[in-house]
Order: C-alpha cells, then structure tokens, then sequence
C-alpha cells in the first residue's frame, strides 16, 4: 500500500500529543464541508438504484451525461489500466502515485516525464497526469489539454486527466468533453472528496467514451455507491449556492495560506492546498509535525503540501508555527 496524506491517528501514535490535538494539513481537503443533511432511514434499508437523481445531478453539474460515478476517483484509477491492453504510459511527474502504481500492476510500463511537451514527443500511446496538478499545483491550460488530446488520437491514444482538485476552477475542466466527438479519447476523473469536503462518502466521477464505461461498470459490479452517499451527492451537486460561496471562501484562504508560507521558499497554489518548494523539505515537514501539525511531505521531490487550516485556532496555530520555521 503507498503512503498517503491523512494518517492522524499513525502521526499521533508515533508521537507524545495526543490525537485530539493535532491539526491535519496533509489531505488538501476542504476544512469547511458541505453541510450533510439528514439521511432518510430508508437509505440505510434499501438498496441503491441508479434512477435517483444522482446521474442527473452530476451531467448538470458536470456538463455531461457521458459518466460513470464511482465508490470514489480511486475505484477508477484502480480498475481503469485492466481497461487497456498492456503498453506504455507517461506520467506527468511527480503525481498523485496511485496513478502509475495502478498502471504499473496492470503490466503496463510507465514513463515519468516533467512536462507535457516530454509526454507527447516521447511517443507513448497514453499519457495521464493531475490538472490542477497533486502535489505541484500546476495547471494546464483547457485549449492544451485538447490539443494533445487530439495528438494522441491520431495515433491511437488515449489521455487521461485526474481533475480531483478541479471544482474550484470550473472554467479549466474538460470533463464535459470527455469522449464527444471532439475529444472522444480524453478520460476524466472527478471526485466530491476534495472541493465539497465529502471524502468518507467515497463519491467520484468517470467521464469518458461509452465503450470505457461500460466495461468499467463490468468490472465495478451493481451497488458500486451507496444508497446514503448518492442522496448526499445528488444534493451537494445541486446546491449552486453553496458552490459559489466555497469557490470564493477557498480563492480567498488559498491566497492567505500561500502569502502565510512565502516566508519559507517558493509557493504554489490551488483552492485547496499551497506546496512549498525548498531544501529544507524534510526539516520543516518535522518542525511542524513536533507541533502536532501534519503536512504530506513529498521527499524526493524537495516538496511539503499543506491544506487550509479549518478556524481561526488552525489558522493561529500555523502562523505561530511558520514564524517560528522562519527563525530557525
């Protein structure tokens, strides 16, 4: 299993604080979740049927019908490499790792590439990569995406993006695009984890040509989703309000959060998380671990990501903390 951000209780246990009293930045998570209703008795009683609502929420939401949803973007990026026979795969590195270990367990051979560009010249048939990037925060441009899309159709490939971070900037998504007749080897992942702060829902999206669906469907099996979280889902999609409330609470404490850690080195940053560039990646990542808060560390890569504090004692807590880095 690889490592991941939001292992609290193991960070507490290997520590002398107490669980309760950490802060956890490490996930990218937002601190201020949608607001989950009352779930229907009856949703824990029944099975889930998929004429609910819940693909008609997400095609408006998302601006597609061509969809999947998924026990979570995870159960994609799992089972989508047995959907293509084994060949090559650039990546986009460095990235969400779950992407190229998944391929890479399917028999496929994945090359790690730092641009685009590189993916594309290097030839291989499928390229996959994060926009807006985990854990960089780069974002590629909606026309580029498109346009080695359609570079790799003319050669039989597909392109895969993972747009888990993507809701806060909707205007940059080609999810609705995914597997139309202008883009019909693009592949899209979604998920509510990240911008709606629903990750123990486990609710995701693939949006994509009808023939990938329906063999991931295959593969997934019935009652891939439960009952509670599609009555959840369909709601939080719906809610434009909400939407446009958090898009703006988030630009807002993404750039409080970036010019907090600009003390520190150079800052990227989406929405949800700022990444901090520096040498001192691995001392930093403990200094701020000593003081009970946890932040996902990217070690080979000279990175430590944090997600936004949730309050104003989390926001207090690492102000002190950062200050305190500053001196060092």
């Amino acid at each position: 299993m690889l490592e991941h951000g939001g292992r609290l209780r193991r960070a507490a246990q290997g520590s002398t604080i107490a669980l309760s009293d950490w802060l956890d930045l490490s996930t990218g998570i937002n601190p201020d979740a949608y607001p989950v209703p009352a779930i229907d008795p009856a949703c824990w009683q029944r099975l889930p049927e998929d004429d609910d609502g819940l693909e008609t929420a997400a095609a408006a939401y998302y601006g597609s019908a061509r969809l999947l949803a998924l026990p979570g973007s995870q159960a994609a990026i799992q089972a989508l490499p047995r959907l293509f026979a084994p060949g090559e795969l650039a990546c986009l590195s460095p990235l969400y790792e779950e992407h190229p270990h998944a391929w890479a367990c399917a028999g496929h051979r994945v090359r790690r590439l730092p641009t685009l560009a590189a993916a594309l010249a290097a030839g291989c048939p499928n390229v996959l990569f994060c926009n807006p990037n985990n854990p960089t925060g780069n974002l590629q441009p909606r026309n580029v995406l498109l346009a080695a899309a359609a570079q790799l159709h003319q050669r039989g490939g597909w392109l895969v993006v993972d747009e888990a971070f993507a809701d806060a900037e909707p205007q940059e998504s080609v999810a609705a695009l995914a597997g139309s007749e202008l883009a019909p080897n693009l592949i899209v992942l979604r998920s509510l984890g990240k911008f709606f702060g629903l990750a123990g829902a486990r609710v995701g999206f693939i949006f994509g040509a009808a023939e990938k669906l329906t063999s991931l469907r295959e593969l997934l099996g019935p009652w891939a989703l439960s009952h509670p979280s599609r009555r959840v889902a369909s709601q939080a999609l719906a809610d434009h309000a909400w939407q446009a409330q958090a898009r703006a609470r988030l630009r807002d404490s993404s750039q409080r959060l970036a010019e907090l850690l600009a003390p520190l080195g150079p800052v990227d940053r989406t929405a949800l998380f700022c990444t901090l560039h520096t040498p001192r990646a691995d001392a930093l990542a403990e200094h701020f671990a000593r003081r009970a808060i946890l932040t996902r560390h990217f070690a080979a890569h000279g990175l430590v990501r944090f997600g936004l504090p949730g309050g104003a004692t989390g926001w207090q807590r690492l102000s002190v903390a950062v200050a305190e880095a500053e001196r060092r």
